[in-house]
């Protein structure tokens, strides 16, 4: 039986978003994009919406419309602070990912906005992930990776691909999550993304 705080924390993070809510988050990572990459200051706005308040852990994905490249993608796995403010500093950490050339103003009509907000981390067993619903972290001393639901299934991996692909995102040998002294975690997230 789950204690209370962690019962409160699951039904929380089971609050499912309205389509005019997850359309309003895409509206402000865009312009703090535009914002941000023209010099100027972005304030989230103070939304009516309760659930755009909650504290949530998110991740921004930018992809090129055309081709589907990544431009970046930069998250947080534990909520820090309110979905709204979330958003907006994943997508300003989304354009400057340090894997790529940050994102120059004149690209922003050219890329895609996903947004995904995870539900909490808990630990999870191999035999346990089921690849379109668990997205994964591993953490092996100083070593963390993580992976979002949708990578295994774009990618086209099964299980156990996407356990060696979340232990190579870390910087570790593919069957790492074999070892001992290796934590796993799962999470499920509500991911959507720009019409068009």
């Amino acid at each position: 039986m789950k204690r209370g705080s962690e019962a409160k924390n699951e039904s929380d993070a089971a609050v499912a978003l309205s389509a005019e809510e997850k359309r309003a988050l895409l509206g402000v990572a865009r312009q703090v994009l535009v914002d941000h990459l023209s010099g100027k200051r972005f304030t989230a706005p103070r939304p009516d919406s309760p659930a755009l308040l909650e504290p949530r852990a998110t991740f921004v994905t930018l992809r090129v419309r055309d081709t589907n490249e990544l431009r970046g993608c930069r998250g947080e796995c534990h909520a820090s602070q309110r979905l709204v403010e979330s958003v907006a500093q994943m997508a300003i950490a989304a354009a400057t990912d340090p894997r790529f050339t940050p994102v120059a103003a004149e690209e922003l009509p050219t890329l895609h906005i996903e947004i995904s907000v995870l539900s909490p981390l808990e630990p999870i067993e191999p035999d346990d992930v089921v690849v379109g619903r668990h997205g994964l972290m591993i953490v092996c001393g100083d070593f963390s990776g993580l992976l979002l639901p949708q990578v295994a299934v774009a990618q086209g991996w099964d299980r156990e691909a996407f356990l060696d692909g979340v232990c190579r995102k870390a910087g570790l040998p593919g069957e790492a999550w074999k070892a001992d002294g290796v934590v796993l975690f799962g999470f499920e997230a509500d991911a959507w993304g720009e019409e068009g």
